[in-house]
Formats: C-alpha cells, structure tokens, sequence
C-alpha cells in the first residue's frame, strides 16, 4: 500500500528556507519584534550579540515587514583604535564594544535625520 500518493505531494507545502536549516524558531521570532497594537508604527528595537571565532558584533536591530534593519553597529576589530589592542573575543572585549555601541547610539543622529547647520559642529565633535 502506497502511504504518501502523487495527491500528498501535490497539497504538501515546503516549509521556509531557514526552518528547513534549523536556523529561525518563526514562533519565537514573532513574539519577540511583534510590537503593541496601540503603538502603531514604531520600531521596537533589540540587541543583538553576534560572537565569531574573532570578532564580536554588536547590533540595535528593528523589524519591518521587508525584513530587518540595523540602527547602528560595532565591531571588536574597532577597539584597537580606542586603546585595547588584543583579545577582541574575551568578557572585556564583548563590554568594550557593547559600550562603543551604546556612545554611537546616543551621540550620532538618526540616519537619514538632517541636523541643523549650528549643531553639525556639535555631532562632529561627539563622533570619535
């Protein structure tokens, strides 16, 4: 007897690519960027902590129906420049830039954000 006919196969639906692969929970996922109905249109955003074999990347992600976007980023490879010359994957290294992340957050403009001409001086000077 024949379990699975040519009838299965024809109504059987492929799950996503990264479902397939393991690589998304989508339940997870939509509990996690679903924001609030009574918010309307706001960004809900999130860190995200990426750890490689050499780098640790910091992102502030928010979600979209076309998909994800990065606010802002930072990268181990970047703390020599401020100081820290080696061990860029260590506890120290995942602090240091952590807080690199939360200075460009809370001293660079918006993307896309026109500042006002007397205050460009000011963003310049808080940029590193």
């Amino acid at each position: 007897k024949v379990v699975k006919s040519k009838a299965y196969f024809k109504r059987y639906q492929v799950q996503f690519r990264r479902r397939r692969e393991g690589m998304t929970d989508y339940r997870a996922r939509r509990r996690l960027v679903q924001q609030d109905k009574n918010k309307y249109n706001t960004p809900k955003y999130r860190l995200v902590v990426r750890m490689t074999n050499r780098d640790v990347i910091c992102q502030i992600v928010y979600s979209r129906i076309v998909g994800d976007f990065v606010l802002c980023s930072a990268y181990s490879h970047e703390l020599p420049r401020f100081g820290l010359p080696c061990g860029l994957t260590n506890y120290a290294a995942c602090y240091a830039t952590g807080l690199l992340l939360a200075r460009r957050v809370l001293t660079e403009p918006p993307p896309g954000r026109q500042v006002p001409w007397c205050r460009q001086r000011y963003w310049r000077d808080f940029r590193g």
